[in-house]
């Protein structure tokens, strides 16, 4: 078992690769009563066109199959629902699709192994039939319709399709009505035998445990199933350039909401510079239009907003953008007083001081993510994902300097990178 230990948090974690291909990981909380389990596979929205291990030629299947899959994992052929019967047991269980992954997921305070028991039984048993495939479609096509008209999902998604030309992340991770009744049981089982091999697969779990005894009783709950080969991604090339710079949708909103995207490219062969280059991202988003930044100041009282825009930076092997997203009554005009900011902080220089702040500013954000088993555990199988220890944050950010911070952002903060998305009445 190997075990990593990161200082600055006091915290282990231990990972061990099964015979199987499973990873597991457990990062033991002492004396605290949450338990959490997270169980993830590497599969997301962004898989629709691979190659099987042990075949030859490529499998296409229709968008929103790994979020179909999800969706019917919970039901079980003696007509249980395993989330009822989670929360019968007293329980907060979950699942979720991203554009990389799935997961299935409960925290508790009692009944654990009892959770574990039902957890591990209905992920590794699916149950599909023609009739409760065909049942599903209904019940997401409804969903899909309710995204439809779910403003924050829109204004994402366009500006999505504002920076990319093929890249599956602009599809929706549902799908659309046309595609999802295109699923049938058979490509559903494919998809499953595929992408839930246990060597596809992670599962973390963060609580009061002895690292030991909690993986002998994983162990005991695994079927016999053999670790399959490397599966074949294949996905569409995306040029560097964007689609277009404005996109604009009318639905019913209080107050017009705003994306503005930065489309970047990956080319970071270390995952330690991946780490470090996220971690700059993320002070020059707070330097440029931060709470404490100039420019905040100066749209908060020219009341353009009122309170400050969500920033983050995402990126899986296959994509990476800035986006920065908030309310305003003239987004244009925010739009165009990030730029300005942009080119003034480029021609200027970073401050030494605000520098300093904003960088002990992050690194307690990642700090205060190690209080909550569930901040850890979905953080863990995120990261590990992508092939990144989560601790690797907290080690990079003391190698960040403002010479670092300049360059990161003269090469990803370019004007021709950047997309408005407006969603308004």
């Amino acid at each position: 078992m190997q075990i990593i230990e990161n200082s600055k948090v006091k915290e282990k974690v231990y990972i061990e690769k099964l015979e199987n291909g499973l990873t597991v990981m457990v990062i033991p909380k002492k004396g605290v009563q949450k338990k959490y389990m997270i169980w993830g596979t590497h599969y997301g929205s962004n898989e629709s066109s691979f190659i099987v291990p042990g075949e030859k030629e490529v499998t296409n299947v229709p968008n929103g199959v790994a979020h179909f899959l999800e969706h019917k994992m919970f039901e079980q052929e003696n007509g249980t629902n395993s989330l009822d019967v989670l929360t019968a047991l007293g329980v907060e269980a979950n699942a979720y699709t991203t554009n990389d992954h799935t997961a299935y997921l409960f925290e508790c305070t009692d009944n654990f192994y009892e959770a574990m028991d039902e957890l591990m039984d209905y992920v590794q048993h699916p149950y599909f039939t023609d009739e409760n495939v065909e049942k599903e479609k209904g019940i997401i096509g409804q969903e899909i319709m309710m995204y439809d008209d779910y403003p924050e999902w829109k204004v994402y998604l366009n500006a999505m399709k504002a920076m990319y030309h093929n890249n599956p992340v602009k599809i929706d991770i549902v799908g659309t009505i046309e595609t999802i009744s295109k699923i049938d049981k058979e490509i559903l089982y494919k998809c499953y035998q595929t992408f839930y091999n246990p060597s596809n697969m992670t599962m973390v779990l963060c609580g009061d445990f002895k690292p030991e005894e909690i993986l002998e009783e994983v162990k005991k709950r695994l079927i016999n199933t053999k670790p399959s080969g490397e599966i074949k991604r294949i996905y569409p090339n995306e040029p560097e350039e964007i689609v277009k710079e404005k996109i604009e949708q009318k639905l019913e909103v209080s107050q017009a909401m705003y994306v503005i995207g930065i489309k970047d490219t990956i080319n970071c062969e270390q995952k330690s510079e991946l780490v470090k280059k996220h971690l700059a991202i993320e002070m020059l988003l707070n330097l440029i239009i931060g709470r404490s930044s100039n420019l905040y100041k100066k749209l908060y009282n020219e009341e353009l907003i009122y309170s400050q825009p969500s920033l983050e930076y995402e990126f899986t092997n296959i994509y990476a953008h800035c986006l920065i997203t908030g309310q305003s009554n003239n987004p244009e005009e925010v739009y165009k007083s990030f730029k300005e900011e942009v080119c003034k902080l480029k021609q200027e220089g970073i401050n030494k001081e605000d520098f300093e702040r904003i960088k002990k500013m992050i690194y307690g954000g990642y700090i205060k993510e190690y209080n909550d088993v569930q901040d850890i555990a979905k953080m863990f199988l995120a990261d590990h994902f992508k092939g990144i220890n989560s601790f690797d944050y907290l080690e990079e950010i003391e190698q960040i300097n403002v010479e670092y911070l300049e360059q990161i952002l003269k090469d990803v903060f370019k004007e021709e990178k950047m997309v408005l998305s407006i969603v308004k009445s």
